[in-house]
């Protein structure tokens, strides 16, 4: 009886060299990437209001280039690479949807939501369109297509674009850059939905 108990439990060991993440037979990089917010609210703050009147923050929608967790590097017109030894912790779309709601908190008084909700408030979505390195430029480029739905049924839409130069296609550059280009279009985003 002892050993039919054990016997599950030797073979835990024997598993380790079975997981996979994710990712292939590519090798786990030494560290994955993620956005950090450089305007968050501050520890305690509260808002509120009425469900209806909350600011819903949507997940953009994305091309497929961008649906995976690794990071694109944009080689010509017509080809896409991956930066090696490059992954993020969640997919780019939604990573990018934490940080604008973030940085909206920070920015305003309103309540802001993610993602769907009871809310009957304004809307905010769009498309991300680039969120990687371009090879030619040596860049990290941000590209966001927004698309604000108000109460009363308007719709208004408006392209943020930042980028950083002068990069080598290294994660240890690009990453950083990326973060710095994303929290440079939230904070444009913030101003416009202000």
């Amino acid at each position: 009886m002892r050993k039919a108990v054990f016997a599950p439990l030797l073979l835990i060991p024997a598993l380790g060299g079975c997981i996979n993440l994710g990712l292939g037979n590519a090798k786990t990089p030494p560290a994955l990437l993620t956005l950090t917010a450089t305007s968050a609210p501050v520890d305690g703050s509260t808002t509120s209001g009425p469900t209806g009147t909350a600011l819903r923050v949507m997940e953009p929608e994305t091309a497929a280039k961008l649906a995976v967790l690794r990071v694109p590097v944009t080689i010509d017109a017509a080809r896409v690479a991956y930066l090696r030894n490059a992954q993020w912790v969640e997919r780019p779309a939604r990573l990018f949807q934490h940080l604008l709601a973030e940085t909206l908190r920070a920015k305003g008084n309103r309540l802001v939501v993610e993602g769907d909700s009871a809310s009957h408030g304004p809307i905010l979505s769009g498309r991300l369109i680039d969120f990687g390195y371009d090879a030619h430029s040596r860049a990290a480029i941000v590209r966001f297509d927004a698309t604000r739905q108000l109460p009363d049924g308007t719709t208004q839409t408006r392209r943020f674009e930042a980028e950083i130069d002068h990069l080598d296609a290294d994660v240890a550059k690009v990453g950083p850059a990326l973060n710095q280009a994303a929290n440079q279009v939230a904070h444009a985003v913030a101003e416009w939905m202000a």
